[in-house]
């Protein structure tokens, strides 16, 4: 007989664990994914969003604007004048520190824009802007806006 199986019929004594695997695999994924959430400790922001979203690298301060004007830092409320001296004390202790700033979208641009340059002043050079990737609403086209005037 040539290279074929001459076992047809008879009981399958191999365990096949290529399934068991991919199981495993997708479990892993899931938590290693849920407990980011579970541990993280979030301020309601409704994030805008963007379609291209890089994550940046760990940072030390993270500055939180809400839709109402609050401030946080580190998800603990605080002024212009404490953030300043946070931001001061942050780049003191390490020449490159980050900061991610979070804005609800319904933050005035200019809000935003302060908080920046204040983080700038302070001394932080590198810092972030953060989106949720999830869905994007584009800019209206020139064309669009001639339509909707015309």
């Amino acid at each position: 007989m040539g290279g074929g199986s001459t076992r047809r019929g008879g009981l399958i004594s191999d365990i096949n664990v290529t399934p068991l695997v991919d199981i495993m695999l997708v479990l892993l994924i899931i938590f290693m994914l849920t407990a980011n959430l579970i541990n993280k400790k979030a301020i309601e922001v409704d994030l805008p969003k963007a379609s291209q979203a890089s994550t940046p690298e760990p940072s030390t301060l993270g500055v939180t604007l809400t839709k109402d004007g609050r401030l946080f830092l580190n998800g603990n409320p605080v002024t212009e004048k404490g953030l300043r001296s946070a931001v001061v004390e942050a780049v003191k202790a390490d020449k490159k520190a980050q900061a991610i700033i979070a804005a609800d979208k319904m933050t005035s641009h200019g809000r935003v824009v302060w908080v920046i340059d204040l983080v700038k002043q302070a001394g932080i050079a590198s810092f972030a802007i953060n989106i949720d990737p999830a869905s994007l609403i584009p800019p209206v086209e020139a064309d669009e806006t001639d339509k909707e005037q015309g």
